[in-house]
């Protein structure tokens, strides 16, 4: 059977990488705008910078290094993405996945998403943490239109549960014991790079929404169409 492009595209990615280091991470860590330098955390073991990877989308943003990182936090084995892509840079949904995609074909199960966005709920005070409950992606393509990658998952994939329960009850629980406060709520994907309009903050509010940005949710479903565990944080 012929592979689908996607999955083509990704194993040329994923043959590059298992060329370059046999490190096999357990969790994946995207660390969104200003987080880079956490990444200072961690035991590196090797670096792969995105523009060695053949085909694979380069970040054009600043304070977006553009690398994935290979090593320990803790004793926990982990791929960290230092830099995402996003789709106001000119990429397509399913280049913007890609490097999820790649994460999970190296072996990650569980994927925490990371990202800097805009309140949208009156109770929350500026740098809140906001545990995501869920997501509302109306403003964007999803990833999986096109032909499906059968290889990494079902055509019409189950949404009711993209960011897991147990991973948010678990979260919460480290987070009351390091006395760190944390929100919770609903994230909503707009397009970018503009900021969004007091009207459509308006109407994201009356959906529902708690907090807007311009990246996440696509990849939350990418990652979910390949079952993984995903917990995300604004």
């Amino acid at each position: 059977r012929k592979m689908s492009t996607q999955f083509d595209k990704l194993e040329k990615c994923y043959e590059y990488c298992k060329t370059v280091t046999d490190f096999i991470p357990r969790v994946g860590l995207i660390l969104g705008s200003g987080l880079g330098g956490y990444a200072k955390n961690m035991k590196v073991v090797k670096e792969i910078s995105y523009d060695q990877i053949p085909g694979f989308p380069v970040s054009t943003v600043q304070g977006h290094d553009g690398k994935f990182l290979l090593g320990y936090i803790g004793k926990v084995p982990a791929m960290v993405m230092k830099g995402r892509v996003h789709f106001y840079e000119g990429y397509t949904p399913q280049e913007v996945v890609l490097p999820v995609r790649l994460m999970k074909r190296m072996g990650i199960e569980i994927l925490f998403l990371t990202n800097a966005s805009g309140g949208i709920n009156r109770d929350f005070q500026v740098g809140d943490f906001m545990m995501i409950t869920d997501h509302i992606t109306t403003g964007i393509p999803s990833p999986l239109i096109g032909p499906n990658a059968d290889e990494l998952g079902t055509r019409f994939p189950d949404m009711s549960e993209v960011y897991s329960e147990r991973m948010r009850e678990i979260a919460i629980f480290c987070a009351k014991k390091l006395e760190i406060p944390i929100q919770e709520g609903v994230y909503v994907q707009f397009t970018g790079p503009n900021y969004e309009t007091p009207a459509e903050i308006r109407m994201a509010r009356s959906w529902g929404a708690d907090a807007a940005g311009m990246s996440t949710a696509c990849e939350a479903i990418a990652a979910n169409h390949m079952k993984m565990k995903i917990c995300g944080i604004s």
